[in-house]
């Protein structure tokens, strides 16, 4: 399927059930904690692209587009945050989404979230808008699953979706990469060009006409989560480490490393989001 015909189908991603749980009995208090509401919204990737969508379509006449969180949920009334998550659909089922580990799909999204924002910080990049790219950038290998499960579960057999190598696996397969999809659903949601940037060329930082940095955050974020997720060790680490993007950064692998988030199973609502 080509990309253009990816994007055109009916998309729908499922959200955390406890996180949704978590909002509408916030939203449901007679003043609810916006501070509390950016933290379970930045917690999970679907309910925070809806929420940027909407914040992003026009309606609220915002000076310039929307990439963070906190700004989003000052646009939008408790209305319409009370609707946009009373209609969220749940992950709640392994059929979810053909294919995906739901649990570990979260965790990871928001472990290189967290990392893309710690990494932004030592470059001088945005930290809200890192945390979102972070946040949004695997959403394109939900769709690839949810549009085509056959031919998915056939590449699965070869690798798994998180795996490291996976965007070659499908930039080869296919012609275009989960990052790509990514990057198409973006536009549609009217996100930051930066954001759609970083979304689209973080896989390959170097393959974009103009170097942007902050695809090479994303870039480097995604690859410590992938390896967390395959428990690779010290060796596996500095064999895989993306040295090229790092040197151009600034940031050595030790730097990286780092910037692992303390507790890797923290509760979302333990954490500060952007």
């Amino acid at each position: 399927m080509e990309l253009n015909a990816l994007l055109e189908q009916p998309i729908t991603l499922p959200s955390l059930p406890r996180t949704v749980a978590l909002l509408m009995n916030e939203l449901g208090s007679a003043e609810p904690d916006l501070r509390r509401l950016n933290l379970l919204f930045g917690a999970d990737p679907a309910l925070a692209a809806r929420l940027l969508q909407e914040a992003n379509s026009g309606h609220f006449g915002a000076q310039r587009q929307v990439c963070g969180i906190a700004e989003a949920l000052v646009l939008l009334g408790m209305a319409q945050l009370r609707t946009l998550v009373t209609t969220a659909p749940l992950g709640t089922t392994s059929r979810s989404v053909p294919g995906i580990q739901l649990q570990q799909f979260w965790r990871y999204s928001l472990n290189t979230a967290k990392l893309a924002r710690a990494l932004a910080g030592l470059v001088h990049q945005s930290q809200i808008a890192a945390y979102t790219a972070g946040l949004l950038h695997g959403v394109g290998e939900l769709a690839l699953h949810m549009v085509d499960p056959e031919r998915m579960q056939t590449v699965n057999n070869l690798m798994a979706p998180l795996d490291i190598r996976r965007a070659l696996l499908e930039q080869h397969l296919f012609g275009y990469c989960y990052g790509q999809v990514s990057a198409g659903m973006a536009v549609r949601w009217r996100l930051p060009e930066a954001l759609v940037d970083a979304l689209r060329h973080h896989h390959a930082p170097f393959d974009n006409d103009v170097y942007e940095p902050l695809a090479g955050v994303l870039h480097l974020a995604a690859w410590r989560a992938r390896a967390r997720e395959a428990g690779l060790g010290e060796r596996e680490l500095a064999v895989t480490f993306p040295g090229e993007v790092g040197v151009v950064l600034g940031l050595d692998i030790d730097t990286v490393l780092q910037q692992d988030p303390i507790d890797w199973k923290a509760c979302p609502e333990a954490d500060d989001y952007v």
